[in-house]
């Protein structure tokens, strides 16, 4: 099989496009990235009406301002593609659907528990684990179409980057719990009594963006996949 040709039309609202296509949709033309819009606003709008914590809210909501405000700034020097973006909606949700109930008290996660017997509940798990599947791929394509990095270094640099951010993210939540907010910290950090969390975060984040890098180098590879 022959390297894969993606073609991209301009015109047509509904092309779907990879890190590889070459041209990308406007925004006011781009029916995926609206949907992810619509998507998201509406799951954080959720969070934010049903919330049962309005402070923890508002702290684990921080990094959201954070990222969208990235993501705007991004947009304009280099837009990515559909699938990155759909990929960062899916995460983002995961994030602010955490935040509604704080991570340790989430419905979805005590349903896992006992669906599968579970000894504790596992949602902040998730969403470590999907930050670095989820993000591993948008953050090659910046590396490779933004930055105009190496290939190799496209592949490692969101490894290195989910496990370094990762750490970082425990030093913020060790300040935030036992520094700055300290009526907040059983909530934001969310152990469950696990002296061992936060390492456990960090590994499977670590483990997330392998897997990811992993299985897109594989289908290329399948493919006849070839970058510029």
């Amino acid at each position: 099989m022959g390297p894969i040709q993606t073609q991209v039309s301009q015109s047509n609202n509904m092309s779907f496009t990879l890190a590889i296509s070459k041209g990308r949709t406007p925004l006011t033309k781009n029916n995926w990235l609206l949907a992810y819009i619509v998507v998201f606003l509406a799951v954080w709008a959720n969070s934010l009406i049903g919330t049962t914590d309005i402070n923890n809210w508002l702290l684990e909501n921080a990094l959201t301002f954070l990222s969208l405000f990235f993501l705007i700034y991004s947009y304009r020097k280099h837009q990515l593609s559909d699938l990155s973006y759909l990929l960062i909606c899916i995460f983002l949700c995961f994030h602010v659907y955490g935040s509604k109930y704080t991570y340790a008290e989430n419905p979805f996660g005590y349903w896992l528990k006992d669906v599968f017997h579970m000894a504790r509940n596992q949602y902040d798990r998730i969403v470590h684990f999907g930050f670095g599947f989820l993000l591993a791929y948008p953050m090659r394509e910046h590396f490779l179409r933004w930055l105009k990095a190496p290939a190799w270094v496209a592949w490692l640099l969101p490894i290195e980057i989910t496990l370094s951010i990762g750490s970082f993210y425990e030093l913020i939540e060790w300040a935030v719990a036992d520094v700055f907010f300290k009526e907040q910290g059983d909530a934001y950090l969310g152990t469950q009594g696990d002296i061992w969390d936060a390492q456990k975060d960090i590994f499977l984040a670590f483990i997330g963006a392998i897997l990811a890098t992993t299985i897109v180098s594989s289908i290329k590879k399948l493919f006849h996949v070839y970058e510029d």
